[in-house]
């Protein structure tokens, strides 16, 4: 694979933009959005440390989030581990409950085993701060079944979206070059200790029978009721979220 790493990216918030879909997509971002869509820095307090990651949504480069995104997501229908349809916006509170919505790449990703462990190690933290934790992958839930099963991770927080919709909807990345090639990519090797750990148990049967799914990159959002307060689109392949990012949001954002 070939790689090269990257300097940090700064987070930052974006005006809204329209949800792109799957045909829209793009492996890499278009100069055109990036020019037509002026970014709006956010200056974290003086207090925040230099060496914190910024606390602030980082809206992808090749596409925002329109006002009303999370009633568009909220009528996607996917599938609970154990197989039942339920539509998006039946998972928390959309007044005022908070939600950390991840979504992986696919079940039979190593990188999304990894990533799916840090969630469920920090299912407690989640939980005490009133967070509800919805981890979302792309395969059917027999294969949900499978990463719950031998990771393990908890059955009531995963779902299956095989058709790839809620993927569609945030316009998260799809393609080769994204899944094998990105630069991003490099930064699992800086986690290789706990990749090892979470594919201790790993059996490539959790990959989707629909061997084009695993073109999918996943991503990171954090709701507030209907609010959008944080956004990341993965780049590339196990290019996740900093999870100091997303404590800060879940925490400093008051909980009914």
């Amino acid at each position: 694979m070939a790689m090269m790493m990257m300097a940090p990216r700064t987070l930052t918030f974006r005006q809204p933009l329209p949800p792109s879909s799957r045909s829209s997509r793009q492996l890499y971002p278009s100069k055109s959005l990036l020019s037509s869509n002026p970014i709006t820095s956010v200056h974290l307090p003086k207090s925040t440390s230099q060496n914190q990651s910024p606390l602030v949504a980082r809206a992808s480069s090749t596409a925002a989030f329109s006002d009303d995104i999370s009633d568009i997501l909220g009528d996607v229908n996917i599938f609970t581990a154990t197989g039942q349809s339920v539509m998006l916006k039946d998972l928390w509170d959309q007044n005022e409950g908070m939600a950390v919505v991840a979504l992986l790449r696919h079940f039979g990703c190593p990188c999304c085993w990894e990533l799916a462990l840090a969630l469920k190690e920090s299912k407690s933290r989640f939980d005490s701060a009133g967070v509800k934790l919805i981890a979302v992958g792309v395969g059917t839930p027999n294969k949900a079944r499978i990463l719950a099963e031998r990771l393990p991770f908890p059955l009531d927080c995963l779902y299956a979206d095989p058709d790839r919709k809620a993927y569609d909807v945030l316009g998260l990345y799809y393609g080769f070059g994204r899944t094998f090639f990105n630069p991003t990519s490099a930064k699992v090797f800086s986690r290789f200790e706990a990749l090892q750990k979470a594919v201790k148990n790993y059996t490539v049967e959790a990959t989707p029978d629909d061997r084009s799914s695993v073109l999918q990159q996943g991503g990171m959002f954090v709701f507030k009721g209907k609010q959008l307060l944080y956004a990341w689109k993965d780049e590339g392949t196990g290019d996740h979220a900093p999870f100091d990012d997303i404590f800060g949001v879940c925490c400093r954002t008051p909980v009914a």
